[in-house]
């Protein structure tokens, strides 16, 4: 999420600056490609000479993970596997009349034109994109104080609306169990939405039909949304690595009574969170990572000691300017 890290540098007693301040609007979400405004207000204790004031707009990607070789032998070690990205470093320096300052508030205003190709604001225990704003106030010799702003930025992609995928989808799945020693029976899953592409925030609704063919009452069923993640590093060699982990984004339990030999229907609605990674398409050159969503509807059957799953792709687009 967007924070403030506000922090005065070291420097001499009785510093002539008293504070330096980022204004821009709370919590707000940017999309690739739209401009974002702000100001800089820095308060002097004393008049200022020869100041730089400066603002900043940084965007970095990064990915770190560890690689274990040599499993086969009396021995392994790990091989840190990395990679970055640099997406955006655009400076402005605001021109101070006469080259000096004096005491008191001081507002610097500023704009930023965001890149139209720009990766999501995205973080998980291997990789990391984030963007912020830094306001700097230098002196003759040394920076006297600076601040940082963090953005939520959400990156746009190439799936448009009268794309094909968002026809209407099902997906089946089935599963023949057996119980009490010699029962058996089958559990049918049908998981049905009116389309599979959708925008961060968007609600998501999803029907399933469960078909109870055994002796047996079903009581859970879980809907998980995944985002599978696929990193791209290189080890110290500049050998090329790649690496997959799964993200758990959302979580719904419904506590279901399906009686034996009967069919039920399970509505689940949820929202999608406001900022996400867009899908890459496999058409696509990756570029540190690459995401793909996937909704799994789990069926628990305790008494048989199994689940049943069906697998649900999800496309996450965003709508360029």
């Amino acid at each position: 999420g967007s924070g403030e890290d506000v922090s005065l540098l070291p420097q001499p007693p009785m510093s002539v600056v008293k504070s330096i301040e980022l204004v821009l609007p709370k919590d707000a979400i940017y999309l690739a490609g739209s401009s974002l405004k702000g100001q800089v207000i820095l308060t002097l204790n004393s008049t200022l000479v020869d100041p730089i004031v400066k603002v900043e707009l940084v965007g970095r990607g990064y990915v770190e993970w560890n690689e274990e070789i040599g499993a086969s032998r009396d021995y392994s070690r790990d091989v840190i596997c990395n990679n970055k990205a640099d997406y955006v470093h655009k400076t402005k320096t605001f021109p101070v009349a006469d080259n000096w300052l004096g005491a008191g508030s001081h507002t610097f205003d500023f704009h930023f034109n965001l890149p139209p190709r720009l990766p999501s604001t995205f973080t998980s225990k291997i990789g990391h994109v984030f963007y912020y704003v830094q306001a700097s106030c230098r002196g003759r010799e040394f920076i006297l104080a600076k601040t940082r702003m963090y953005l939520l930025v959400q990156g746009t992609s190439d799936f448009h609306k009268e794309s094909p995928f968002q026809n209407p989808l099902l997906v089946e799945a089935e599963k023949r169990v057996s119980y009490n020693c010699c029962s058996q029976g089958t559990v049918h899953l049908q998981a049905y939405m009116e389309k599979n592409i959708f925008m961060p925030g968007d609600r998501v609704i999803l029907t399933t039909e469960i078909n109870n063919q055994t002796s047996k009452c079903i009581k859970k069923v879980l809907f998980t949304l995944y985002a599978h993640v696929r990193y791209e590093g290189f080890t110290p060699k500049t050998e090329r690595r790649t690496c997959t982990d799964s993200n758990e984004l959302l979580r719904q339990e419904a506590n279901t009574h399906i009686p034996p030999f009967d069919t039920t229907k399970v509505v689940s609605t949820f929202h999608l969170p406001l900022v996400l990674s867009v899908s890459s398409s496999s058409q696509q050159d990756s570029d540190i990572m690459s995401t793909q969503y996937q909704l799994v509807i789990t069926v628990y059957l305790p008494w048989s000691l199994t689940t049943i799953k069906a697998k649900v792709p999800i496309i996450v687009t965003s709508c360029q300017l």
